[in-house]
C-alpha cells in the first residue's frame, strides 16, 4: 500500500494539516498565535521575528513556537 500523503509539518510536536506552501508568519496566522508574543523555530533553529516572511514551510519541517518567559 502506498502512502500519498504530504508529510506533516510539526508544530510543539502536533502535525498541522494544509501548512505546506505557507510562510511561518502566515502559519502564526492560521494558528491564532499574537506574532509578536512569541519565539519560532525551524527544524531546531532560531527565526527572528522579521524573517518569518522569508522562511516557506515545507512536508517534514518542525516548527517550534513559544512565549518567552520573563522572571528572575
Amino acid at each position: 500500500m502506498t502512502n500519498n500523503r504530504t508529510t506533516d509539518i510539526l508544530v510543539n510536536g502536533e502535525p498541522v494539516a494544509d501548512a505546506e506552501g505557507l510562510n511561518l508568519a502566515e502559519l502564526l496566522v492560521r494558528l491564532g498565535e499574537p506574532a509578536d508574543q512569541v519565539a519560532t523555530a525551524l527544524n531546531g533553529s532560531f527565526v527572528a521575528r522579521d524573517r518569518r516572511d522569508d522562511v516557506q514551510l515545507a512536508g517534514g519541517d518542525r516548527i517550534t513556537v513559544f512565549k518567552a518567559i520573563v522572571g528572575g
